[in-house]
């Protein structure tokens, strides 16, 4: 494998970590087509009502990661940037 620089390694990291976040956002997507806004049952229905709360619980715990990934991606874009300003400015 070559020698990396710095920014090497940052942009491969920042692509690992956007390419996570991006099949995590699909993910959601997918499992976010199985959420109702509203539910009408009566009570030989309740498990409808427990599988939605699963699948909100679902996304609530994907969407606390994917925001992390978003922070995670965010912040190398700006680090890389810090760097290729420092090396432009010396």
């Amino acid at each position: 494998m070559p020698d990396l620089s710095l920014l090497g390694w940052m942009f491969v990291a920042w692509g690992i970590v956007t390419v996570s976040l991006v099949l995590l956002l699909i993910y959601r997507s997918v499992i976010g087509m199985k959420e109702d806004d509203q539910l009408f049952l009566d009570a030989a229905e309740s498990h409808f009502e427990k599988e939605q709360q699963k699948v909100l619980a679902k996304l609530q715990w994907i969407g606390s990661y994917a925001k992390r990934l978003g922070y995670v991606s965010g912040g190398l874009i700006l680090g890389m940037l810090g760097v290729l300003i420092y090396r432009v400015s010396s």
